[in-house]
């Protein structure tokens, strides 16, 4: 399994692994908006065949009133190639790029309440937080978990403080 940052070349088999695998899409000006806007920031995992199983995309908020932070939009890994650590790869690259290129202080994340694989992932594995629950989050009325991880120079998380 190879896992590289992503190119303006991945796009179309990014978007046909998200709309394989996920509820949630996206029209391909978007997918081109996060690889001209933030390159480093997004990554594919590729078989041995060189084909996208898995993918992170990524961005940096634009919200100048907060710190500087990333925010993953997506993450998804073909069914067949799950289980295998890739998505913690992938998220960990990411991560790597926010504090490294753009000095994140934090990544951010949307999950649905549901999704109790993507939330074991996030919570046990990647060391996130809820920060809060956003009702009706999604098209389909569901609330999502938006969930924070402090990011420091040496990769550790840092559990962030509980919003009051």
């Amino acid at each position: 399994m190879n896992i590289r940052q992503a190119t303006v070349d991945d796009l179309l088999a990014m978007q046909n692994c998200n709309l394989m695998n996920l509820p949630e899409n996206y029209q391909m000006k978007y997918y081109f908006y996060h690889a001209l806007s933030w390159p480093q920031l997004s990554y594919v995992a590729e078989d041995h065949k060189g084909r996208i199983v898995g993918y992170v995309l990524a961005k940096m908020e634009e919200d100048t009133d907060v710190p500087p932070h990333g925010h993953i939009t997506s993450l998804s890994v073909m069914r067949t190639y799950r289980r295998l650590g890739i998505a913690e790869k992938l998220m960990t690259q990411s991560q790597k790029a926010m504090l490294e290129v753009f000095n994140a202080k934090y990544v951010s994340l949307h999950v649905r309440r549901s999704n109790r694989a993507a939330l074991h992932l996030y919570q046990e594995t990647l060391k996130f937080k809820i920060h809060e629950i956003e009702e009706k989050y999604y098209a389909d009325g569901e609330d999502a978990f938006a969930m924070r991880k402090e990011l420091q120079p040496n990769g550790s998380a840092v559990a962030p403080k509980a919003k009051t």
